[in-house]
Formats: structure tokens, sequence, C-alpha cells
């Protein structure tokens, strides 16, 4: 019988396991976490919309009805293609090497700062369910801190908001940002005018939804500044600190760069 490891159970890893569950073979699938994780929608976990648990599934749950299937919830810290073996490891140190006859690598992709690894620090990224509640935590903070700020100009950078890169996500998570200003926040605060919150969406291309139609593009862009946010296209961001950005040569103070 043939043995095959999936290395990832995200969209492809799963879609892999699931056509083979009536494959004559031994299926592991192996993942350093437990669930598989719905990406599209983790901008709403990142807006409060929705809570971490509605976007992901347990992995065993979706594979349970499977019987030539295992999963193993490890670390993939090497493959030995030539004795066709992956090795991995859990939380117990508990080492092992895996042999396969086949192997696919579904391991999905972690953000790029092109080049500017050092944004990180300032700037998170949105592609798991961790990064998604460290957005909304910082997000919600920053609406606490200015609610208890009285220095005007430091409120301001508490309520500024920058968005970095103008693909799906990242037009998802501006127009999200600016509807949970508009509805569920709006009756929250008492001392800070949510009408000042800027939300400030930077792409270096010249339209928004780049790998879309330009019609689609541009209606996108008109909703977006219907909504409030501030378009800025065409101009990369050349640094981000702990105090905000600098685009296009321009100073943009904010506590919040996503």
């Amino acid at each position: 019988m043939k043995r095959i490891v999936i290395i990832g159970a995200g969209f492809a890893g799963l879609a892999a396991a699931k056509a083979l569950r009536h494959a004559d073979a031994d299926i592991l699938v192996i993942d350093r976490a437990n669930h598989n994780l719905f990406q599209p929608l983790l901008y709403q976990v990142a807006t409060t919309v929705l809570s971490p648990a509605q976007i992901a599934s347990p992995i065993r749950g979706l594979l349970k009805n499977q019987r030539n299937t295992t999963v193993f919830l490890c670390e993939v810290s090497g493959i030995n293609k030539d004795a066709k073996f992956v090795y991995a490891s859990n939380e117990n140190h508990q080492d092992a090497a895996h042999p396969y006859d086949i192997l696919v690598i579904a391991t999905g992709v972690a953000h790029s700062y092109f080049g500017h690894d050092e944004f990180a620090e300032f700037a998170p990224g949105l592609k798991g369910l961790a990064d998604a509640v460290r957005i909304r935590n910082k997000v919600l903070k920053a609406f606490e801190l200015a609610e208890a700020e009285d220095d005007p100009s430091r409120r301001q950078d508490l309520l500024t908001f920058v968005l970095v890169g103008a693909g799906p996500t990242g037009v998802e998570l501006a127009s999200s940002l600016a509807v949970l200003v508009r509805t569920s926040l709006k009756e929250e605060f008492r001392r800070i005018n949510l009408a000042t919150t800027r939300i400030v969406l930077v792409e270096m291309a010249p339209r928004v939804l780049g790998t879309f139609a330009s019609e689609l593009s541009e209606a996108a862009k008109r909703r977006l500044e219907n909504l409030g946010v501030e378009v800025r296209l065409g101009h990369s961001v050349d640094r981000i600190d702990a105090d905000g950005v600098v685009v296009g040569g321009e100073r943009i103070a904010s506590k919040v760069v996503i």
C-alpha cells in the first residue's frame, strides 16, 4: 500500500486529502495547527465581526470519516528526499521520521515586506488566526487609549489607521474597519469623536485590486472613499516605525499600521 504524506491542512492540503479518500493508500496529514482556517474571512476577525472559532474548523473533524487518513499535530523540521522521510516534532519534543512514497507539500504562504523585514516589528500582517487576534486587540486598544488621552495630537495619532497594500485583504480590512467605526463603536465612546478617525489605505500600484478588472477596481475605490477611507495610490512605504509611516516622503503619524 502506498504511503502518502501531506504537509499542511489548508485549502490545498485538505483538498488533496479529501480527493484521496477512496484511494488504496495510507495517508498522513501533518499540520502545526489543529484547525483548518478559512483565510478569506480573517479580516472579519480582525475587525470584531466574527470570532476566531467561526472561521476555524478542526482538521480531525473534517477528516473523521476517512478511514485511510491519520492526522498528526507536528512541526515539520526537514525532508530527506533520497531516503523519502519527513522529519517532524511535537510540543513534547518527540521527534519522528515519517516514511513516504508520495509527498504533498501544501504549507501555504507568509506575508512579504518586500525586502523590509524590519517593518514586521511595527506592522503585523494578516495570514493566520493569531495575526487576526493581534490586529483586533491593537485596533480596539487604540480606541481605548484615545478615550483616555487628553492631548489632541496624541489622540489623533491613536485614531489614525494605516493599511499597506490594496489587494483583497487590504481593501476588505479597510472597509470593515470603516464600517466598525460608523456602526458598533459609534455609541460606545463618550470622549472621542469617531468622525475624526482616519483610515489610510496605501498602495504602490496605480489602482486598488490590481488583479481585478479595471471597472471593478474603480468601483471598489469609490466605495472605499464613500466610507471615508483615504486611498493613496502610486506610493510605496519608505519607512514604518512605532510612531507611523513615511509614504512618498510624507510622514503619517499613526499608532496602528497593518
